[in-house]
């Protein structure tokens, strides 16, 4: 019992750099008390005392603000954010080193008793302030979900998923960017650059018209050379498209 509560700690020393101390940690953080509270309930919901259960996570609910079902499933060293408003359900099972941030709901979308109603968080996994993950499919390892993102599909292990409904984004190659990933450890609330699928669409098409009026300016100047006439004053053989103001607009 202690070593697990000993490796909760340092998972949130890790991850959270407003942690100082190991007793900051044990006495202030409802993220932990949450967890080692959900422990006793889950024991005594598997092992047939279901009332005191639910008790126990009604009054962990009370203290922390942090509602989780005592039949949901929760590995070590998940590091539940500020919590305030997360809400983890029944079915529900959460694996090692996942981060959950304020505001998430891991919800159900089945009424029937007994069944897988609701989602199965892999490895790693981080989910964003204010998202709603529903249904009882599985989130891959490693993967994101953007915070206020509305889940109701599966996410591959390594994606992204933002928006609502979300939209899910396929790990990037880049050697950069995982570069750069590593050396930050994890993405604080699911966030990352370049996750957003909208402005990397307008992004594509601003590239693309620009690419466009360059290659008809070219052409212009082509048939001017060969013809040896001038074309008319309305021929586009300057360049006036300005994707740079556009890229930057959208937030580029």
């Amino acid at each position: 019992m202690f070593s697990r509560l000993r490796s909760d700690i340092q998972c949130i020393l890790e991850r959270d750099p407003a942690a100082r101390t190991r007793w900051e940690v044990l006495t202030c953080y409802p993220g932990l008390h949450a967890l080692v509270l959900h422990r006793r309930a889950h024991w005594c919901w598997t092992h047939g005392l279901k009332w005191p259960g639910r008790f126990i996570s009604h009054m962990a609910r009370w203290l922390t603000g942090i509602e989780i079902h005592p039949g949901a499933q929760i590995a070590g060293c998940v590091f539940i954010d500020h919590g305030m408003g997360v809400v983890i359900g029944e079915t529900a099972e959460i694996g090692s080193g996942c981060t959950i941030y304020h505001g998430v709901t891991l919800g159900g979308t089945s009424l029937y008793k007994g069944a897988k109603r609701h989602p199965t968080l892999g490895k790693n996994v981080i989910v964003g302030a204010g998202a709603q993950v529903l249904g009882g499919f599985a989130v891959g390892d490693g993967a994101k979900i953007g915070s206020n993102a509305v889940v109701t599909k599966p996410v591959p292990a390594g994606a992204t998923a933002v928006g609502n409904p979300a939209r899910i984004i396929e790990a990037d190659g880049d050697a950069r960017r995982e570069a750069a990933a590593s050396k930050m450890g994890f993405s604080a609330y699911g966030v990352t650059q370049n996750d957003d699928p909208l402005s990397q669409a307008l992004r594509g098409l601003i590239d693309n018209a620009g690419a466009q009026e360059h290659q008809i300016a070219l052409l212009w100047q082509a048939l001017e050379k060969l013809s040896g006439t001038a074309q008319p004053d309305d021929a586009a053989r300057q360049e006036n498209f300005e994707a740079d103001r556009l890229n930057a607009l959208i937030g580029k």
